[in-house]
């Protein structure tokens, strides 16, 4: 036998160690995956817990009133998401500690500034409206820096690949949220709903603290927004554009319609709950793990946003088949008064959170390759289409117009989050000199 030279030594073991170290990182990636989904299950378990409780309690026009309060609450988090941690996860996941908790400080103190600023807001435009919609308001508005920096913490813990973390602080929440709920409940009240839920949100924030060892820095929110000021304003515009069209569908559908329509909308989207409130937190997961993809194998990210959106529209359409199965009786146990009218909209909501779980693999990468340009180009061109369809069919069809407009505005604009996401990863892997601004 001829023996083996030094080199061919080496390079055995090589590949010995890279066939190795294939499984460890898929392990890794698997098990960071799993941690946000079950997050995401916490989180969404307490979300539609809250939404079914509220709507047996109160009926359906007050169901409605804190269906306006929710979606506003969507918005401001959006913002603060774009402005404190979008960019922390696209540029301190995976990196060294001491750089992680030095931007956590920062990033949580920005999202601390967002929630007080326009909380204050709130408050003032609550107390100055009044009448059935402004209390609400009001406590939102007292509210909203605990639900910011509750939210922060969660996409620090992933961007560090402390899953766990995050998954246990909402289980906090959740548990905080039981007694809240009796009280609230016995109150009668919207506004008391909305103090409990952010009460709660409050002690899983202040655990927040304890998890992590670190306090916001309020001082640093202002450096944190100058240096990241190239990815945050963008997203704040991108973001801000997403939940502000829900918003403004929600109040354009209350003037068309009527304000019970913004309840029924609301009540048939939270029998997709589950796969909502994946979507609506698809970045605290899946933009981190695509900047470590990026990293470690940047031709394997295209397969990565595939299977990510693919997986989602799949598990949508099997949960959408499974609820047109359930049984008026257990609809109405669930739902109460609302389900009669939303259970009439299961199809549409459907197919649109098909439509949104397509181009979330490819919103993903588009982040984690820090192509803001292009992710607010597509974006906007979404949005705008939510917004147009979803308001443009209410005034045809009603409630039901309205809910198969958004249905085709998110099909469609899958197709160009994706033709973009293509273009981006071209330029990404052109030469240095040949590349064009994203």
């Amino acid at each position: 036998m001829t023996p083996m030279t030094t080199e061919g030594e080496k390079a055995t073991t090589s590949v010995v160690r890279a066939r190795h170290a294939r499984p460890t990182a898929m392990r890794a990636v698997v098990g960071r995956l799993s941690w946000g989904l079950a997050d995401q299950a916490a989180s969404s378990l307490t979300n539609f817990a809250v939404g079914i409780y509220v709507a047996r309690s109160l009926g359906l026009v007050a169901f409605g009133v804190f269906g306006l309060a929710w979606v506003t609450y969507g918005v401001v988090l959006n913002v603060s998401r774009g402005l404190a941690t979008d960019p922390l996860v696209v540029r301190f996941s995976g990196v060294t500690d001491a750089s992680w908790r030095g931007a956590v400080a920062r990033s949580s103190g920005t999202a601390l500034c967002v929630g007080g600023a326009i909380g204050a807001l709130c408050l003032t435009v609550g107390l100055c409206v009044g009448g059935r919609v402004g209390p609400p308001f009001a406590c939102l508005g007292v509210m909203l820096p605990a639900l910011l920096l509750q939210d922060a913490w969660r996409y620090s813990f992933f961007a560090a690949g402390k899953g766990r973390k995050a998954f246990v602080n909402d289980l906090v929440w959740g548990l905080a949220l039981i007694p809240g709920m009796v009280v609230a409940a016995r109150v009668g009240s919207v506004a008391a709903f909305v103090l409990a839920w952010g009460a709660s949100a409050a002690v899983a924030a202040v655990y927040g603290c304890f998890q992590s060892g670190i306090l916001p820095r309020l001082t640093g929110a202002r450096g944190w927004l100058r240096e990241q000021r190239d990815l945050g304003y963008r997203f704040l515009v991108e973001n801000v554009s997403l939940s502000g069209a829900v918003q403004l569908r929600a109040y354009g559908l209350g003037v068309i319609v009527g304000v019970g329509a913004v309840g029924v909308i609301r009540g048939a989207e939270l029998l997709l709950g589950p796969f909502l409130a994946l979507l609506m937190g698809l970045s605290l997961v899946t933009v981190a793990e695509a900047a470590r993809v990026l990293r470690e194998a940047s031709h394997r990210l295209a397969k990565f946003c595939l299977l990510l959106s693919v997986g989602q529209a799949a598990a949508a359409l099997l949960w959408g088949g499974a609820l047109l199965l359930v049984p008026d009786r257990l609809g109405e146990l669930v739902l109460g008064d609302v389900w009669a009218a939303a259970s009439q909209l299961i199809v549409p909501v459907t197919l649109g959170v098909v439509g949104s779980g397509l181009g979330t693999g490819a919103a993903a990468g588009l982040r984690a390759l820090g192509a803001a340009r292009r992710s607010l180009r597509c974006q906007l061109f979404a949005s705008a289409c939510y917004i147009g369809a979803g308001l443009g069919g209410a005034a045809v069809g009603g409630t039901a117009g309205s809910a198969w407009g958004v249905a085709a505005a998110t099909v469609g604009s899958s197709a160009v989050w994706w033709l973009q996401l293509r273009s981006a990863l071209n330029e990404y892997h052109q030469p240095p000199n040949e590349v064009r601004t994203p």
